[in-house]
């Protein structure tokens, strides 16, 4: 009698964990915008670690390459955190850049010497400008916390990326 009651307890118990659980965390589903910004985000981002990879590779002077490599890591990073908010979103992000990146990492690929590191320059000043003021607008429009989490998280080490950049071109 006592296993009986011991069961019939624990099987109630069990039924009232269930209905009392919190229901699980539901994955929302992004906002046009949203999946305009997430889309265009990753493929610069992707870009940003290709050029990166490319001027560790042709860069000529030293603060290219370190450049470089600072562009592999912290894009590389934001990319990955970019692809996490996307699957909560529901948004599948782009395996590879855009024919319009790609057509700028083949010109690249083929430069050497200071021509390279000259255009690379100039590229990660007009890219950095250009990115910040989109991340920016986009905070404004986007809904997701997890996407404003990463905006607020990206835009700092983005204007970083700008004034090592700017100190690059200005000690040509």
């Amino acid at each position: 009698m006592k296993t009986l009651h011991f069961v019939l307890g624990l099987g109630l118990a069990l039924a009232l964990a269930t209905m009392f659980a919190a229901e699980p965390e539901k994955s929302s589903t992004a906002t046009a915008k949203e999946i305009t910004f997430i889309k265009k985000a990753a493929d610069g981002g992707m870009a940003e670690v290709a050029l990166g990879k490319l001027a560790v590779q042709n860069g000529q002077r030293d603060d290219v390459k370190e450049f470089g490599h600072q562009m592999i890591a912290d894009h590389g990073k934001a990319n990955e955190n970019l692809k996490s908010v996307a699957s909560k979103l529901m948004v599948t992000v782009p395996e590879k850049v855009s024919e319009k990146h790609q057509g700028v990492i083949d010109k690249m690929s083929k430069m050497l010497d200071t021509a390279f590191d000259t255009r690379y320059i100039e590229d990660m000043v007009a890219d950095h400008e250009k990115d910040i003021a989109e991340f920016e607008n986009a905070r404004d429009e986007v809904t997701s916390e997890d996407l404003k989490k990463f905006i607020d998280e990206t835009i700092p080490v983005m204007k970083e990326h700008l004034e090592m950049a700017k100190k690059m071109k200005a000690t040509k």
